[in-house]
């Protein structure tokens, strides 16, 4: 049934994405989706299924290859020339894109990112992610929090105001917030106040958590666990932590959030050794730049050669030519999908449509 009904989808989306050559084109993904029965776990895996024909083989931009069949199948999905990728984190309010936005924007639609999440991690930062959703509608979304850093600047009002801010369609998440007692920018009782009153506003207004925790495991876990009978779905953001912290979190429901730091980690028990393992579930997995930081360094030795052997051309040339240390952009994520293909020995296109599939699914975006 899968095999008689999608070609015609496909068929169609290519048409579509090659209309207007040299402009830049929507590809409504959430219109693919709706073909599929979310609900349905089978439903599911024949839609990524039949979605593995898509593939980054070539330079040619917004182009649509016409090659052979995949596999062998006549009926699978013919190639196209990007990945389909939701960035579910990437703090565009900082002063580093207030020059060229236009721009990062474009090279990220251009690289696959078809969705960017902005992240709010102030009052501040949350009302001007929210504004810039506004200039880019339908490919910018936003979340609404306070990050644990700025925790200490909490007041009476505050709380009214990111709910206001959250209560708008554009806002998806409420976050960035949690817990982080590495650093201690504010003192750790009013991080634990703080985060507690964004997972009740998440609670009342049932909207997914965006959550960061570092230093903070058994903290993060003993707060969540007070609200597990009315928790929304939970993001942890950056994951950066070990096996067995994994593992809790997916006990708990939550979805994984991975970056480039995939490019450093050489712990016996990190994200690395995760991945290899299978611990983490494609159905739980999602992708995130947190542009301008997280560089994934594809050039360092640190990267077993294997992995690097897996990126292709297309996607390094965007890293290579707009990414620094200084300035991660969200047209890097292909990089960052590819290597965790390759560490989960699965091909980029089954990682990029599984992980789009979750963030459509869990925070609810349209097409």
């Amino acid at each position: 049934m899968v095999q008689a009904r999608f070609p015609a989808v496909c068929i169609h989306k290519i048409r579509t994405f090659q209309s207007k050559p040299g402009k830049q084109q929507s590809f409504p993904i959430s219109s693919l989706l709706r073909t599929v029965d979310l609900a349905g776990e089978e439903n599911r895996r024949e839609f990524l299924t039949a979605s593995q024909g898509m593939a980054t083989s070539t330079m040619s931009k917004n182009k649509v290859e016409t090659g052979g069949p995949v596999s062998g199948t006549p009926n699978m999905m013919d190639k196209l020339s990007n990945y389909i990728i939701v960035d579910i984190g990437a703090n565009l309010t900082n002063k580093k894109f207030s020059r060229d936005l236009d721009q990062v924007i474009q090279r990220a639609t251009d690289a696959g990112v078809s969705k960017i999440m902005v992240t709010g991690t102030s009052l501040h930062s949350t009302k001007e992610a929210l504004r810039l959703t506004r200039l880019y509608p339908g490919t910018l979304y936003s979340t609404a929090g306070i990050h644990p850093h700025d925790a200490k600047s909490w007041d009476e009002d505050t709380y009214n105001e990111l709910k206001d801010a959250a209560r708008c369609t554009e806002c998806v998440a409420i976050g960035e917030c949690g817990l982080d007692f590495n650093r201690n920018f504010s003192p750790p009782d009013v991080q634990i106040e703080v985060f507690e009153k964004q997972v009740a506003l998440a609670c009342e207004l049932g909207k997914p958590l965006f959550l960061h925790e570092r230093d903070a495991h058994q903290e993060m876990v003993s707060i969540l666990e007070r609200f597990v009978d009315k928790l929304p779905s939970c993001v942890i953001h950056c994951f950066t932590g070990n096996r067995e912290q994994a593992i809790k979190y997916l006990q708990l429901g939550c979805y994984i959030g991975l970056t480039g730091y995939l490019w450093k980690d050489k712990s016996e028990n990190g994200v690395r050794r995760i991945l290899e393992e299978g611990v983490i579930p494609l159905d739980k997995l999602l992708v995130e730049t947190d542009a301008p930081f997280m560089y994934p360094n594809t050039r360092a030795s640190k990267l077993p050669q294997h992995i690097k052997d897996c990126l292709t051309e297309r996607s390094v040339t965007f890293l290579q030519r707009y990414c620094t240390f200084q300035r991660n952009e969200p047209c890097s994520l292909p990089v960052t999908v590819e290597m965790i293909a390759a560490y989960l020995n699965k091909t980029p296109e089954e990682v990029a449509l599984a992980t789009t599939f979750n963030a459509l699914k869990v925070f609810g975006l349209s097409g």
